[in-house]
């Protein structure tokens, strides 16, 4: 299962050391990669992972790819840490709120 994340265009875009640091205040253990393709933030102990999109390590756009038997705290988690940069989801039905 996929969640695409994105900050709405009335936002200046955030660094990657801001995603990683929400990430942190929600307790979460994240370990950033970056690779030539792309950026990834991993968990500790978890198969679940984000995809970001970066241009000189600003970001707008992240996706998270839930593993299918990961534990319940982890996704509400990400969800606030990104809400906490005023991010938005984005699914079916348009857009919604973080928070």
């Amino acid at each position: 299962m996929e969640t695409v994340l994105q900050l709405p265009d009335s936002e200046e875009p955030c660094t990657i050391k801001e995603v990683v640091d929400a990430l942190r205040k929600e307790k979460l253990y994240p370990r950033h990669e970056s690779k030539n393709w792309g950026d990834w933030i991993h968990f500790e102990g978890s198969r679940t992972v984000i995809s970001i999109e970066s241009m000189r390590g600003l970001t707008r756009s992240a996706t998270v790819e839930h593993a299918e038997d990961e534990a319940e705290e982890l996704t509400p988690a990400i969800l606030r840490a990104f809400g906490r940069l005023k991010w938005i989801g984005i699914g079916e039905d348009g857009e919604y709120s973080l928070d």
